[in-house]
Order: structure tokens, then sequence, then C-alpha cells
């Protein structure tokens, strides 16, 4: 059974065009998420909060994962890629050797959005091995992630990876990757509680972005659990909403400049100098 071994506070801050956001990230955290960097949450129905959106700027050496809960972000990039992801919607890809995109939030154009705007960017690394391969885009509407409705009406939904939920098996839809990325959205109701089981031992991290969970961990905060081949978690009396992240620790150099994540300063500047003299795509 995984362990809770550390809570961690989000830090406010901004980020785009002034967009402000809810981040668990950081040089000092980097052993801990490893594989993953960096988790963002915008959740504004102020469009001064947002609407600068982050217009074209590079990427290389990592993944993105952008996970829309309220709202509506349109993506473009280099390759091609132009659409809008809405509630539920996710849109994973891999930057390799060089992307150009850009995240722009869509107006509000209904009242049920009421211009509010709230979702995830999560930053996944590659292992040094993978770090100049292809660029790749993957768009995954809501219809296509797997989820299931627990008795008392929680919802867990599958975006990456495999877990057992309640003793049902859930698959997400992304290949395999060889970081064994684990991303799911709950949703439990009050006083319920959720078994998970899953087919790796990382450790996994749980950021709750409504409620509470009965094992001390409120909105705003990271939970670190340990290794182990299951998990229980409970609501507390409001009920709560996570995010849950694991993968496969890569225990190797991080060297983070802005947009760039490598293995050493040399790679940042060569990712730097691509940039400049328009070599990095």
């Amino acid at each position: 059974m995984k362990e809770l071994t550390k809570v961690i506070n989000a830090v406010v801050t901004s980020d785009g065009d002034g967009v402000k956001i809810n981040r668990i990230g950081g040089r000092a955290l980097n052993a801990l998420l490893d594989p993953f960097l960096m988790i963002d949450e915008i959740n504004s129905d102020a469009a001064a909060d947002y609407i600068g959106g982050f217009p074209e700027h590079p990427h290389r050496g990592f993944e993105t994962i952008t996970y829309m809960k309220t709202g509506r972000m349109h993506h473009r990039d280099h390759m091609g890629n132009e659409g809008v992801i809405e509630a539920g919607d996710v849109q994973w890809m891999t930057a390799g050797r060089g992307v150009l995109h850009s995240e722009m939030p869509e107006p509000a154009t209904d009242l049920q959005n009421k211009g509010l705007l709230h979702g995830f960017q999560i930053w996944l690394n590659l292992p040094a091995a993978e770090k100049m391969k292809a660029a790749a885009y993957c768009e995954l509407p809501t219809k296509n992630i797997a989820e299931i409705l627990t008795a008392k009406g929680s919802l867990i939904r599958a975006i990456a990876g495999d877990v057992s939920a309640n003793g049902i098996e859930l698959a997400g839809s992304l290949p395999k990757m060889s970081t064994q990325p684990v991303l799911l959205d709950i949703e439990l109701q009050i006083d319920d509680s959720i078994e998970l089981a899953f087919n790796s031992p990382n450790p996994v991290r749980v950021y709750v972005y409504q409620g509470s969970l009965k094992e001390g961990v409120k909105q705003g905060q990271l939970a670190v659990f340990s290794k182990g081949e299951s998990l229980s978690l409970s609501s507390g009396t409001k009920g709560a909403k996570l995010l849950l992240i694991s993968g496969k620790a890569l225990h190797e150099p991080i060297v983070q400049h802005g947009p760039f994540v490598m293995n050493s300063i040399e790679q940042i500047e060569r990712a730097i100098r691509d940039y400049q003299t328009g070599q990095l795509v």
C-alpha cells in the first residue's frame, strides 16, 4: 500500500501573457515529481487573469499535457495542427527536438461557462535518449477517455496509463511510453472512497483542486505517496476533486531554461542557439 510521505502547497505565479497560475514545480521539486516537471492550474472567472494566453513560444526536451475542465483553449503549432479543446478534452504534445506552438483561451460564448476558464498543463520529462526525437501531437476528445462511476456517483477518468479502480479495469487511450505515465482525474462525492491498484509500483502524486481528502490534503496541495501497488483515497465532508499522476522516475540530470528542459548546460545553449537561428524546428 502506498503511504503519504509529503504534502506540498501550490505557489501562485504567472506565465505566458500574464496568465495567473497555481503551480507545483521548480528545481527544488524535481526529484519528488520525477519524471514529471510541473503541474500548472488555471482557475478563474475573471478574463483579465487568463485572456492573454500563451502566444507562440518554443519547447524542447519534454512533453506537455493540457487538460481542460471548463472553457476552451485554441491550439496552433508549426506542424500544422490547429483546433480548440473544450471541457474534458486533452492535448498531449511531444516537444522532442523542438516545437513552436501557441495556446490561447477562447472567449466564453454561452451562459454555462460564465467566463470561467479551468484547466491544467502538466510537463512530463523525456529521457535523455528521446529528447531529440521528432515532435508529435495528439488530441484526445473527452468521449474517448475511459471512465467509471462508483456506487456513490464518484467519477474516475483514465487519461493515460492502466489502473484498477474498485476492482474495475481502466485503460488510457494513449500508446505505451518509456516514462510509464498514469494520469487520472478523480471526482469523489462526499464521504466516498476509492481503491486503486496499479500495474507498477511507481510513486504517486495527487493534486487536490477542490475539496479535501481525509488523508489530510486540502485544495491547492500536492500529496506525495510512496511506492506500492495500491492506494486508498477518501474524501472529506465537501467531497474532493483531484488529479493523480504517476510515472517511472528517470534519475537523470535536469537542466531547465524557460521552455527548454535538457540534461546539460551545453544542450540548453544549443537549444537557445537553434531557436535564435531558426533551426529548432
